[in-house]
């Protein structure tokens, strides 16, 4: 395990859990950190993750533009739910997208585990494009990404990965906790 992949893994951490807190900080720790994993798993031959990382980058401004914007009058970002039609329409659209991109990769490319990665890969686009509207369900969906994460990155022998996204996945389930106790106090206040 190199360096890059080293510093990968720690700002990666703090970009999970400055999101977590709901701090704007988090996205240029995701940026720094993405970037960085982009050069890792391209060399791990991980095309979809690769494609997935230059998305990030892109997407954390997104996000970094959208949560600065939206911080309330207490300097907090703000968390809301998705409807039950958005929450069909998501999942119906990350698994078909999923799926055309997994065979695409996998008729094209030398990629490994193209099925697996293009999966994961759908759904870490769609739960970061859900962070960055502050829907409280793209915790759920990256704790989807962490589980399934793990034995890619062990299969492919990239062990500090596996441990980043079990780390991740704690992380996430404390995100999930913070922000659903946010959205309640923010309810509360509403109604006063």
């Amino acid at each position: 395990m190199g360096a890059t992949e080293w510093i990968a893994t720690m700002l990666g951490l703090a970009c999970v859990a400055l999101a977590a807190r709901r701090s704007v900080w988090t996205f240029s720790c995701g940026i720094a950190s993405v970037t960085l994993l982009g050069v890792v798993v391209f060399e791990a031959r991980l095309y979809s993750d690769t494609l997935l990382q230059a998305f990030f980058v892109v997407a954390n401004v997104y996000g970094w533009l959208n949560w600065s914007r939206s911080t309330d009058f207490a300097g907090d970002v703000p968390v809301t739910h998705m409807s039950a039609s958005e929450r069909l329409r998501w999942t119906a659209g990350t698994l078909i997208a999923s799926l055309t991109w997994a065979t695409l990769v996998h008729r094209f490319t030398d990629a490994s585990y193209p099925v697996w990665d293009a999966l994961i890969a759908g759904a870490s686009v769609a739960a970061q494009i859900l962070m960055a509207r502050r829907r409280i369900e793209h915790w759920w969906v990256w704790i989807a990404v962490d589980v399934a994460s793990v034995p890619l990155y062990l299969a492919k022998g990239l062990y500090l990965f596996a441990a980043l996204y079990l780390l991740y996945l704690a992380l996430s389930v404390w995100g999930l906790i913070d922000w659903r106790r946010a959205e309640r106090a923010t309810a509360q206040r509403a109604t006063g």
